[in-house]
C-alpha cells in the first residue's frame, strides 16, 4: 500500500543529514550561503508529561554544515528538590555515518561513542572511575543512536525512514510505502543495543495544545517499546507529539 504526500520536498531537504540526496544538498548549500556557516534545520523544546504533569523539558537544535550534522540536546527535570540535567551531542555525516556521540549528566558521569573499524566503541566514565571503561558493539557506523530521554533522536529516525520510504511520483508529489523500516539502534546510557521497527500509519487528527491538528502518524516498536509519533507534514515533518501509553507519558513540542 502506498501513501501519497504532496510537497514532500521538505523531507528531502531535511533528510540530507542522513541520505546523500543531490537536490537536498544543493538546497542546503543555498541556505548556508557562500560563507558555509551552519544552517539550523530544527530547534525548539519538548515538554515531557507523566500522567498529565510536566516532569522534564528537552531543549534541542539540529544544525547542518557541509557534509555533517550536529544534533544537540539538553534535558532538565522540572520536579524534585535537586533537578538533574543531561546533555547530548550527536554528530553524523550526510550518509548517516556516526562521527561521535557524547552524553553527560550534572551528577557526574559521561558516555562517548565512536566508530572503530566494524565496531562501535562506547567509553564510559563514572564519578569514581580513574579512567573510562570501554565496551564494544558489533554494529556498523550507520546504526541509529536512540538514547534515553532525548526525543529529538526519534525525529532524526523518522526523517531517515521517510527519506528511504518515499519516492517521487512524477507529478510533484511523493508516494510512500507503508512497509516498515528496520534499524539497529544503540542506547548509550543503557550500554545496550536493540532492533527497532518504524512504520507509516497515515494522517490522524490529534490535539496539540488544545487545538485539533491533522498530523502524520508513525509507530515505533521493538520487543520493549510501543510508541506513537506524530509529525507535521505542513512544517517540514517536525516531530510534534509522542505517546508512550505503557508509561502514561506524552511528549509535546512547546
Amino acid at each position: 500500500m502506498k501513501f501519497y504526500l504532496q510537497g514532500f520536498r521538505a523531507v528531502a531537504v531535511l533528510a540530507a543529514m542522513v541520505l546523500p540526496l543531490a537536490s537536498s544538498r544543493a538546497a542546503d548549500k543555498k541556505d548556508q550561503g557562500k560563507a558555509g556557516s551552519a544552517a539550523t534545520v530544527d530547534s525548539g523544546s519538548f515538554g515531557v508529561f507523566v500522567k498529565g504533569q510536566r516532569v522534564a523539558t528537552e531543549t534541542f537544535s539540529i544544525q547542518q554544515e557541509g557534509e555533517s550534522s550536529s544534533i544537540k540536546s539538553q534535558l532538565k527535570e522540572t520536579t524534585g528538590s535537586d533537578p538533574a540535567t543531561q546533555k547530548s551531542n550527536l554528530e553524523i555525516t550526510s550518509t548517516g555515518q556516526l562521527i561521535r556521540y557524547e552524553w553527560s549528566q550534572s551528577s557526574g558521569g559521561s558516555v562517548t561513542v565512536l566508530p572503530k573499524n566494524e565496531f562501535l566503541i562506547e567509553k564510559i566514565s563514572t564519578p569514581t572511575s580513574s579512567k573510562p571503561m570501554e565496551q564494544p558493539f558489533l554494529m556498523p557506523g550507520t546504526s541509529v543512536i536512540l538514547d534515553n530521554n532525548f526525543f529529538v533522536h526519534r525525529e532524526v529516525l523518522v526523517w531517515r525512514y521517510l527519506a528511504a520510504a518515499c519516492k517521487p511520483d512524477g507529478s510533484g508529489g511523493f508516494k510512500c510505502s507503508r512497509e516498515p523500516g528496520d534499524f539497529g539502534a544503540l542506547i548509550p546510557q543503557d550500554h545496550s543495543s536493540l532492533h527497532v521497527r518504524i512504520e507509516l500509519v497515515g494522517k490522524e487528527k490529534i490535539q496539540v495544545h488544545g487545538a485539533d491538528r491533522d498530523m502524520m502518524r508513525l509507530n515505533l516498536k521493538s520487543d520493549e517499546i510501543d510508541w506513537a509519533l506524530w509529525v507535521d507534514e505542513q512544517d517540514h515533518f517536525k516531530l510534534m507529539k509522542v505517546a508512550i501509553p505503557a508509561d502514561n507519558t506524552e511528549v509535546i513540542r512547546d
